[in-house]
């Protein structure tokens, strides 16, 4: 993104607006005219600078663009000339191709991101498809979610067609529920249509939870990963070394899972590790927070309270992923339920039609109930979990100058112009 100026000669400028609104690729600073009112171009020309003749307008275009506006002004006599960005502000994110599915919404809705950040959207839309699927793991479930996802790109559903863009999104998630159903060995519930991989969740809860916060754990790195990045682009390494959403916050959740290993394994070398880098990203955190609340006793309390406070919501954090588990063990015991039902009321006769019916609407309430918890705990993870420490602050979405331009317009600055040239 490039901070330009555009200038032209005041007898030109209606017809230099003009061609910069077609072209729909600046993001006019138009703040020295005060708020909006009804005419776009009259707003814009009260905030032009004028010198001898000379008019002018500063704002954000993208760089692949400037080419290809200069020479739409270049006839008209005007110009477009790079200027230097200005110190302490942020340029406007590009949102560009940003109607790319729920990949991209999942991102947007959080915020905008950051210029100068990663834009995290195919990873985090990952993470979420992982994360749903455990939580919805099921065979027949899952088929279900694909198969809905697949009407819903082909069109069958009416209803849905608003939605059509999520159709990918939708289908790798039934697709996830589906390997981590066949995992789990459920099929429409304990049914034995499929072998258990795995695990059964009923018969063996603690190995799926310490799975779940495994997962939560290597998530956890991942987002540390790439807002360790961010902090690099947004203020250097030594910025990145001591933000808590940095390379100290990393340094602590790794310190977290030497610990924790060296305590489980009964590996003292590991624990003696892990203590000495727990204490060095405490160092850093309490520096970083130090420096930022600019010290005194004030500042030395909060960088005590917020070094502790940063250990203890890690931990919590870690311990949160435990609701992947949680709720796959939620969606398992429901079917189960239901199951163990259908069986019970399987007999001959009219006995039979209840336990079809017991099996058919189970599944589907379960069905319905189970997706949105798990989209909703999955939602909830990826934005307080992992967002949070992917960014600290958010963008500014990229608003070109683009009102629509009159078929015939005077050029009310040559209209003016004009007495000037008479005297």
């Amino acid at each position: 993104m490039d901070r330009v100026a555009i200038v032209a000669l005041e007898e030109d400028r209606d017809r230099t607006l003009a061609a910069v609104a077609r072209a729909g690729v600046v993001e006019l600073d138009l703040r020295a005219a005060g708020p909006e009112d009804g005419d776009p171009f009259a707003r814009a020309a009260r905030a032009a600078v004028t010198h001898d003749r000379i008019v002018g307008w500063v704002g954000w275009m993208p760089s692949r663009e400037r080419d290809g506006l200069a020479s739409a002004l270049t006839p008209l006599g005007a110009a477009v000339v790079p200027l230097r960005h200005p110190a302490g502000e942020q340029p406007p994110t590009l949102m560009a191709d940003r109607d790319g599915g729920t990949s991209r919404t999942l991102v947007d809705t959080y915020g905008v991101v950051p210029y100068a950040d990663v834009d995290p959207a195919r990873l985090a839309a990952a993470a979420y498809i992982l994360m749903f699927g455990m939580m919805f793991g099921d065979v027949g479930h899952g088929a279900m979610l694909a198969g809905l996802g697949l009407a819903m790109r082909a069109g069958w559903i009416p209803r849905l067609r608003k939605l059509t863009r999520m159709w990918l999104f939708v289908t790798l998630a039934g697709l996830a529920a589906m390997v981590f159903g066949a995992l789990y060995g459920e099929a429409f519930g304990p049914t034995g249509l499929v072998p258990v991989l795995w695990l059964d969740p009923m018969d063996d809860p603690v190995p799926l939870l310490l799975a779940a916060v495994g997962i939560g754990g290597v998530l956890l790195a991942g987002s540390y990963a790439t807002g360790t990045i961010n902090r690099v682009r947004e203020g250097g390494w030594g910025y990145a070394l001591y933000a808590r959403s940095g390379l100290a916050g990393a340094g602590l959740l790794v310190a977290l899972a030497l610990l924790t290993w060296g305590l489980v394994a009964d590996v003292p070398a590991l624990t003696a590790v892990g203590a000495v880098l727990a204490l060095a990203a405490l160092v850093l955190i309490f520096i970083g927070v130090l420096s930022e609340s600019g010290g005194g006793a004030t500042g030395v309390l909060q960088a005590g309270i917020e070094s502790v406070d940063a250990v203890s919501r890690l931990g919590s954090n870690v311990v949160s992923f435990a609701r992947l588990a949680a709720f796959g063990l939620t969606h398992a015991a429901l079917l189960t339920v239901i199951w163990d039902g259908t069986t019970a009321l399987w007999r001959p006769g009219w006995a039979a039609v209840a336990a079809v019916l017991v099996f058919v609407v189970g599944n589907v309430i379960t069905f319905g109930l189970e997706a949105l918890v798990a989209g909703v705990q999955a939602l909830r993870l990826e934005y307080y979990e992992l967002f949070s420490r992917v960014f600290v602050g958010e963008g500014r979405a990229f608003r070109p100058w683009h009102p629509e331009v009159p078929e015939v317009a005077e050029p009310s600055g040559a209209a003016a112009s004009e007495p000037d040239r008479e005297e």
